[in-house]
């Protein structure tokens, strides 16, 4: 059995403050340019005016901002296969037990919660707990220095590459707590603001959690629009790469994982480290990293190793439920962007580009074939994300490397659907550990390669970084 160590206290400090500068004079910009004005204006509002649709998930968008806004089927969804999108979505609900004669037995033996929709809360983001509350949606992945099977992370020796914080007939993994401290500073036009350093904390760790423990932890992310992402071509992605480093601003790179599917590498596109190259590998992991449910795919326990009942054993969950969760993300609408004619939202639209927030956070993708599922097929869509890593600076890392991904890189997230997290999740918690508190925030938080388009953003007046928020909150 595994034995507590109640002495043994792992805190873990995440901390970084933003670059300041002083107060400077800035004027509002108007909303469009005029014929007079530089190229790169004239650039910016090109790509603006391409992006500029309601049509934000082509033929999957839904006309919906209430909090069912996440969890409604692509409109073109019909017959079987929307009955086999309403099977993968009460797969996706349905929570498990440990007891072998419940309905859905296998969960554990650690565990972080009993179902895909306990984190993703309307299918929507996870958040850091509050004060008091226990971690709901938060996870720790974890690894030792070195590499694992194809590269990918160093399995932690009965941990696995994640920690559970609950158990059911063994202690979970460790308990934890997560702090914060202030930190302020001054935009250019003299308005202060404050960014909160988290600092996370494990005690009653079980014996064995190696000194050299890389720890990063990680809220659970809105699953709409993932089919589409998943569609978009190999081709299409890398030429986004090759162009960034031709224009020398910013240098995003793909991150090769391996497919355990398909027993190959491939390209990563979904995790806050684009560390999983398919949705199925991504709903088998979550089954056995989240709860502790294994598949043909990950027959093995995080705990293996450590404890007689973490030993292998049959498949908990069949390929026939995962396959259903994975076309359930697959074919999941995304919300209509909204307030298209609004001066302010345009204004904001014109100054994300002008920043260079664009250029990783690239409005207009295409979509090609993806088999079995034609629904998300040959769409133009307008998700806001490259789906390279970038190299975000020290203040965000975590430093633990994800495959090709260093410690300090991280996925361009996808921006449609941000303005309607806090409709449908009660919470405007953002970054990959829900530290940002608002956009301006996570923006504030940005360094590495969006250094210059953070410094840009502080440097903007109030109205102006008004105008910006007020177009982020349209997708």
């Amino acid at each position: 059995m595994r034995v507590p160590a109640p002495f043994l206290l792992l805190a873990l400090g995440l901390a970084a403050c933003a670059d300041q500068t002083g107060p400077s004079r800035h004027s509002e910009p108007a909303a469009d340019p005029s014929p007079d004005q530089s190229p790169s204006v004239e650039l910016s509002l090109a790509a603006a005016l391409s992006a500029r649709s309601a049509l934000s998930g082509g033929d999957l968008t839904v006309f919906d901002a209430t909090a069912d806004a996440f969890s409604l089927p692509a409109p073109s969804l019909s017959g079987l296969r929307l009955a086999r999108h309403d099977d993968g979505d009460e797969a996706f609900e349905s929570e498990f037990d440990a007891g072998p004669a419940s309905i859905n037995p296998g969960l554990g033996p650690v565990f972080d919660n009993v179902s895909c929709e306990s984190c993703h809360r309307g299918d929507g983001r996870g958040r850091p707990p509050a004060a008091g509350e226990q971690f709901e949606s938060l996870l720790f992945r974890a690894s030792i220095p070195g590499y694992g099977d194809h590269f990918g992370p160093n399995p932690v020796p009965g941990y696995g590459t994640q920690l559970q914080l609950r158990g059911v007939g063994i202690s979970p993994d460790a308990l934890a707590v997560v702090q914060y401290v202030e930190s302020n500073g001054v935009f250019a036009d003299g308005i202060p603001y404050q960014l909160r350093v988290p600092t996370y904390t494990l005690t009653g760790v079980l014996y064995g959690l190696p000194a050299d423990l890389l720890l990063s932890p990680r809220v659970a992310p809105a699953v709409i629009g993932l089919g589409l992402l998943e569609a978009v071509p190999e081709a299409q992605v890398l030429a986004i790469a090759i162009a960034q480093a031709a224009g020398h601003l910013v240098s995003g790179r793909p991150n090769y994982v391996w497919d355990a599917v398909h027993q190959r590498f491939a390209l990563g596109r979904f995790g806050w480290k684009a560390n999983n190259p398919s949705l199925v590998q991504q709903t088998a992991g979550a089954y056995n990293g989240d709860m502790g449910i294994t598949t043909a795919l990950f027959p093995a326990e995080g705990c293996e190793g450590a404890d007689a009942v973490c030993d292998r054993h049959a498949p908990e969950l069949s390929d026939e439920t995962v396959a259903a969760v994975a076309f359930y993300t697959q074919t999941l609408g995304v919300p209509a962007r909204r307030n298209l004619d609004d001066r302010v939202v345009r204004q904001g639209e014109l100054l994300f580009h002008q920043t260079g927030c664009a250029n990783c956070h690239v409005a207009t993708l295409r979509t090609g074939v993806l088999a079995g599922v034609p629904e998300v097929s040959n769409q133009i869509i307008h998700p806001y994300t490259d789906l390279l890593i970038h190299d975000m600076g020290p203040a965000l890392a975590d430093n633990r490397p994800d495959f090709r991904a260093s410690g300090s890189e991280w996925r361009t997230a996808p921006l449609w659907g941000i303005g309607l997290i806090e409709t449908v999740n009660q919470h405007g918690n953002l970054l990959h550990d829900g530290r940002a508190r608002s956009l301006i925030e996570a923006i504030l938080w940005h360094g590495g390669e969006a250094a210059a388009a953070q410094a840009k953003v502080r440097r903007m007046s109030a109205v102006e970084r008004n105008a910006l928020v007020a177009f982020l909150h349209s997708l």
